[in-house]
């Protein structure tokens, strides 16, 4: 059985471990997002950084947004850490964001992890 979106999230990954590979870990979250837009361009990625997601509750529309750090290919959102390690309150935020907007597939990345950055997939 193959993964949800796996040439896409394959492409993804390409271009966190290339940022890691450049920044190592260590900088703040901000830093790493900075990074990844950057290089996501370079390899010609499309993606939209903190763009607003608009929330439902019981079909009705929130006042409250998401901005999740970025979301690729128009169908994947990544959630970027720089932790020393995710923990389960981080899955459930990325889960909760695929639930609340309808995406199915979630990457959370960890640039804080040594010795190299940690991804885990999460699908809704």
């Amino acid at each position: 059985m193959a993964l949800k979106y796996e040439d896409e999230s394959f492409q993804i990954r390409g271009a966190i471990f290339e940022v890691y590979r450049e920044m190592g870990c260590g900088f703040l979250e901000a830093v790493y997002q900075e990074c990844m837009e950057k290089e996501l361009g370079e390899q010609g990625i499309p993606f939209q950084a903190q763009a607003d997601l608009h929330l439902r509750y019981k079909g009705d529309l929130l006042n409250q947004i998401y901005r999740p750090d970025l979301i690729c290919f128009g169908k994947i959102i990544v959630e970027i850490k720089a932790v020393k390690e995710l923990c389960n309150e981080h899955r459930a935020q990325v889960h909760n964001y695929l639930k609340a907007t309808g995406i199915e597939l979630g990457l959370l990345v960890n640039f804080g992890h040594y010795p190299k950055a940690g991804i885990e997939r999460i699908v809704l």
